[in-house]
């Protein structure tokens, strides 16, 4: 019944957790002491015949009782939702973190839509868990013991009717669960493969469109929000039926109470007062049970979306590493590569297989090969997004895995294929390769990328407002910003991962002469998907199923009539169909 993940959880937040259980059960002395008041109150107006002067100050002791019953009841309610808003902030927090420690390689295995969903609708169903059924839950075990206590000594008849059909409703409850577990499973599912596939459709709706496939994915959103739709009316027809059930149970139970001390008053075994003070106690003996029936598909609710979210939690991403030693500003930097191995999906996939190489300082090594031969990995390991299996990774004579991953990766400019923009301004995504750069910064980085004009062209210039993803900006544009970002943050390696790639000739001329600048005098690693992109590199690495399958300087592998040759006439041959 307690989700041990979500226990540790609340055992964070102890002194919360010991308030709220204080109320809880507060509440419940307090409505033993009301009946016990109540019943000498009945007892000395009814029986005693006596004035209501007389009676006045338990009167008016009853009164404060309800009154600080209540407040009881509302403080444990407001601190109940305070305990579950500080759980979900941290977990919400913890996953953030998480999730972007992970890097793009682990997380472009989890579907984008679930992780949203879990990150939003996941957390928010941890809600009711600890606001309403962990509470509860705290006082179904100790309220009825407490009942039992004062009922017990005064009459042990109703005591053992109590202490046998108290166990009935947990024991339904149970029964019940167990089928609503798998239902709440389902619509959890459900609502996860409605998320990642609307996020889908979205991102790919351009595609869509161009295929005329676009009102088809209308009709598969319609079909899985109808399943969807089911999941959640089978929930609710077994939360109904739950809270029947559970309902019919404490009624019969303390009708049986009410017609056992009924029969042993009208006999004479027990008093006005035990009779009446054992009434007025049943329903508060099965009331927390009943509570705890009713809240019982919210808390598996979140014990269902928990799962998902400890899953995310545990997950090991390869660019979690120990690394801690501070990388300070390094004016150049070298590079080795010793016997190193990479792999994905916990070695179901290799990558790389036992690379050596050396890039000295301010040198310019172009990787060319096949699809898939292990190009951008070999990125991803300089950029700490992927770590090696085995072998070693030497940057300025230390070891990468131990330098602190912020500080190293502030020493790598990264331009990839499809640069990402950001909903700002265009000041605001430059200046995110150095938030704290002056204004006349980011400028003389946008001169320096050729993309101060353009820049000046849109209707507020450096602050006009682009969306996300780069909207409002063409395909070369978006580029430029990229190495606006990388001259921005001037770093002595830069990484290029096919910055030119599908860009017409002029752009491609622009941005070419942009890299130019920004290459000179610094080490840099060039991922070519073209050959045409490799002109201006030192040596040339070929990796071909990764392994390296030539390495040297243009000249001597084209002198070598390998499989750099062979590309060269490939790419050559393909330009002049295409011509």
């Amino acid at each position: 019944m307690i989700d041990k993940q979500l226990a540790s959880e609340a055992g964070k937040q102890r002194g919360l957790l010991a308030l709220v259980a204080c109320l809880g059960i507060g509440g419940g002395v307090l409505a033993v002491v009301q009946a016990y008041y109540l019943t000498q109150a009945i007892d000395q107006l009814f029986l005693g015949k006596q004035e209501l002067a007389a009676v006045a100050p338990v009167l008016g002791l009853l009164a404060g009782l309800a009154l600080l019953r209540a407040g009881v009841m509302y403080g444990e309610e407001i601190w109940a939702f305070r305990l579950a808003a500080e759980i979900k902030a941290t977990v919400r927090q913890r996953l953030t973190v998480h999730v972007l420690g992970l890097g793009p390689v682990t997380m472009a295995q989890q579907p984008a839509g679930e992780v949203i969903n879990i990150l939003h609708e996941g957390i928010e169903n941890l809600d009711a868990y600890f606001s309403k059924y962990l509470p509860q839950l705290l006082k179904a075990a100790v309220i009825p013991v407490l009942v039992l206590l004062a009922v017990g000594p005064l009459d042990h008849t109703s005591a053992v009717i109590m202490l046998i059909t108290a166990p009935l409703i947990p024991v339904f409850m149970i029964l019940i669960g167990k089928l609503a577990e798998k239902r709440n499973a389902r619509q959890w599912e459900t609502l996860n493969r409605l998320s990642a596939h609307f996020l889908d459709v979205l991102a790919g709706l351009t595609t869509l469109k161009l295929f005329g496939r676009s009102r088809e994915q209308i009709a598969v959103i319609i079909r899985v929000s109808n399943e969807f739709r089911d999941a959640t009316m089978a929930v609710l027809r077994v939360a109904f039926l739950s809270a029947l059930t559970l309902e019919l149970i404490a009624t019969i139970s303390t009708a049986l109470v009410a017609v056992t001390v009924g029969l042993r008053l009208l006999a004479g075994s027990v008093t006005f007062t035990q009779a009446l003070f054992v009434l007025l106690l049943a329903p508060e003996y099965y009331q927390p049970l009943r509570l705890l029936g009713s809240q019982f598909h919210a808390g598996m609710a979140g014990k269902t979306a928990a799962a998902d979210i400890f899953r995310l939690l545990a997950l090991n991403g390869p660019s979690t590493d120990k690394g801690s030693a501070p990388v300070g500003p390094q004016q150049r930097v070298a590079v080795e590569f010793r016997e190193v191995y990479a792999e994905y999906e916990h070695g179901r996939r290799p990558a790389l297989a036992g690379i050596s190489f050396t890039l000295a300082a301010g040198r310019h090594l172009a990787v060319v090969g096949p699809s898939g031969a292990g190009k951008s990995t070999l990125a991803a390991l300089l950029l700490k997004f992927l770590a090696q299996s085995t072998g070693e990774i030497l940057v300025n004579g230390q070891v990468l895995s131990t330098l602190h991953t912020g500080s190293w990766l502030r020493q790598v400019a990264f331009v990839p294929q499809r640069p990402h923009l950001f909903q700002g301004s265009v000041a605001d995504n430059i200046k995110l390769a150095r938030p704290d750069a002056a204004f006349d910064e980011v400028v003389a980085a946008a001169k320096a990328a050729g993309a101060h004009e353009f820049i000046m062209r849109l209707a507020k210039g450096y602050y006009t407002e682009i969306g996300e993803g780069g909207q409002a900006v063409s395909g070369g544009e978006r580029q430029r910003l990229a190495i606006a970002r990388a001259f921005l943050q001037n770093a002595p390696l830069v990484i290029l991962d096919e910055a030119a790639r599908g860009l017409d000739v002029n752009s491609q001329a622009a941005l070419d002469a942009a890299l130019t600048a920004l290459l000179k005098g610094r080490t840099a690693v060039i991922i070519a998907h073209r050959l045409t992109t490799v002109r201006q590199a030192d040596k040339i690495m070929v990796l071909t199923a990764g392994q390296i399958a030539e390495f040297g300087t243009p000249a001597e592998l084209l002198a070598r009539d390998g499989e750099y040759s062979r590309l060269v006439s490939a790419s050559q041959a393909g330009g002049a169909e295409h011509a």
